[in-house]
């Protein structure tokens, strides 16, 4: 299960709509000054994305909680969403290459075109499975602790 932390903005009926600042992992990399992604999250910044949740521990709106998404799920959406519109994009290419370039091209982006609509029922076919949502695990456990200020 991957975890992050996140506030719940509001709920409706089972979903609780959360808001979850974007992480990326360029902070625990070596390479991060000669990352492209890593200037890439600089240039945009970090900025919350805001989601529907399952909300089965009934969370209420300005708590802070943890949601989770398994791990499968995670690897079939990246799949469908990067290979799916590739791997057709280079198989209508290659499927209209004997015919020339010109072919080739229109072959390709008719290819990505129907990697798209596959990527659409993809979408349609998971949207309301569980499996493929975020879920409020928790609730954060805040500690509080009182600052007394020393004088010499």
């Amino acid at each position: 299960m991957i975890e992050q932390t996140a506030t719940v903005v509001r709920t409706e009926g089972p979903l609780a709509w959360v808001e979850a600042e974007r992480q990326s992992t360029c902070g625990q990399c070596a390479a991060r000054k000669g990352c492209g992604t890593a200037v890439l999250a600089e240039v945009l910044g970090r900025r919350a994305a805001r989601m529907p949740a399952l909300n089965p521990i009934e969370a209420r709106p300005g708590e802070q909680v943890v949601i989770g998404l398994d791990e499968s799920a995670m690897l079939r959406g990246a799949v469908a969403v990067y290979l799916l519109p590739l791997l057709t994009l280079i198989g209508g290419a290659i499927l209209a290459s004997p015919g020339g370039d010109g072919l080739a091209i229109l072959g390709g982006l008719g290819g990505f075109l129907i990697g798209l609509w596959g990527l659409r029922r993809f979408h349609r076919r998971i949207a309301r499975n569980p499996r493929y949502q975020p879920v409020i695990l928790r609730r954060v456990q805040t500690v509080g602790f009182a600052v007394q200020s020393l004088s010499t």
